[in-house]
């Protein structure tokens, strides 16, 4: 007796790719936040975020890049916030971040700061709407001043301040969810 689904044709193997994309990047997350409980130099208090928020999981409209921006944003976790900052080598400055992530997984060329880059053409994105590889932006006082990349589920990698490093935070917690500006699409 054969098993009823024996006779369809096996998955081509980028959509199994594709499926088994956020358990690795789930993985790489996980590995890197174990990397970053020591390191040089005091670090600063971080809020501690309240997870009650619900999150949805959209799917990004084109998979593939989401991917690659995010576990490569991910990998990041850990380099040293360098001012003017731009690559894995010297550090990043969130915007710094951004660009080297998009330049070096999609050959995308973003403009250099949180202003220019929050000033881009393309769909504001309410929060229920983020999707993997979305801009998220904070600031204050009518100002944008940071720039991450929305990795899933109410989180998001940024370059956070000088002494710090790359690190991964939620939009619930309390400094950022008090000065987020919103959201921009690149990949749609």
């Amino acid at each position: 007796m054969k098993p009823a689904d024996c006779n369809q044709r096996p998955e081509p193997h980028y959509r199994r790719y594709a499926r088994l994309a956020p358990c690795l990047a789930l993985l790489l997350l996980a590995t890197a936040l174990a990397g970053c409980g020591s390191g040089p130099g005091p670090r600063p208090a971080r809020p501690v975020a309240d997870r009650s928020h619900a999150w949805p999981v959209l799917p990004p409209a084109d998979p593939a890049k989401a991917n690659a921006v995010l576990i490569r944003a991910i990998s990041l976790v850990g380099t040293p916030y360098r001012y003017g900052g731009n690559t894995p080598e010297g550090g990043f400055d969130c915007s710094g971040l951004v660009g080297y992530v998009y330049r070096d997984m999609l050959d995308l060329r973003l403009p250099r700061t949180t202003r220019e880059l929050a000033a881009l053409e393309g769909p504001r994105i309410p929060p229920s709407q983020l999707t993997g590889g979305d801009l998220v932006f904070f600031g204050s006082h009518g100002e944008v001043s940071h720039v991450g990349i929305y990795v899933g589920e109410g989180r998001f990698v940024h370059a956070p301040s000088s002494g710090g490093t790359v690190r991964l935070d939620h939009l619930d917690g309390p400094w950022w969810r008090d000065h987020y500006r919103g959201a921009r699409r690149l990949l749609y």
